[in-house]
């Protein structure tokens, strides 16, 4: 299915077939698992400065290089291993957030893994998503008051690259809030998933 074939989509996919599949697919579909939510959480950090889709066409290389993105094994990790990463081309290198993932991995296994964290990222939106369901991309905001206090919550549990931007990216795409235009055919989609509570 293209753009072409719906014309109601969230206009910032275009029509690049990985991007149509992730906005199609997943982007805003309620996500509770800790393991989940870290690995978001990680990669929008890694976005910080480039486009989503850059790190779309990056994401398998990605958990390859990051184990899967499991934090009982990239807290471990050292020097050695942040050198293994930098000369990896199949990611992108960039010594602050590789060695910001090595910390948050420490953090989130420090606040008690999947589940406490699960809970603290629901939490901001009191374990219901938010239906926004903006009308046009302008009514979207880049950051909301939620994003700025889950940020803050974050950053005093010892994450980084976890500003409220990232963080309300990270609440887009995981469903604490859905962001699908109300003209798009998803809206709806994710608004009845977001109706089933845990």
């Amino acid at each position: 299915m293209t753009g072409a074939e719906a014309p109601g989509r969230c206009p910032w996919c275009g029509d690049d077939p990985l991007y149509v599949a992730y906005h199609d697919t997943e982007w805003g579909v309620p996500e509770r698992d800790g393991r989940a939510l870290f690995e978001k959480l990680v990669l929008d950090g890694f976005q910080a400065g480039l486009a989503w889709i850059t790190i779309l066409r990056k994401r398998e290389n990605f958990r390859r290089a990051f184990q899967g993105f499991d934090p009982e094994v990239v807290a471990r990790w050292g020097e050695n291993d942040i050198a293994r990463l930098l000369a990896d081309p199949g990611i992108v290198r960039h010594r602050g957030k590789i060695e910001a993932t090595v910390g948050n991995a420490r953090a989130w296994l420090d606040l008690g893994g999947a589940e406490p964290f699960a809970r603290m990222m629901w939490e901001t939106v009191d374990h219901a998503p938010r239906q926004n369901l903006p009308e046009t991309i302008a009514h979207v905001p880049a950051e909301t008051p939620e994003s700025r206090d889950l940020s803050k919550r974050l950053k005093a549990a010892g994450f980084r690259f976890c500003g409220p931007t990232i963080v309300y990216a990270v609440m887009q795409a995981t469903g604490l809030v859905n962001d699908h235009l109300a003209t798009c055919p998803r809206a709806e989609e994710v608004r009845r998933l977001g109706s089933v509570r845990p």
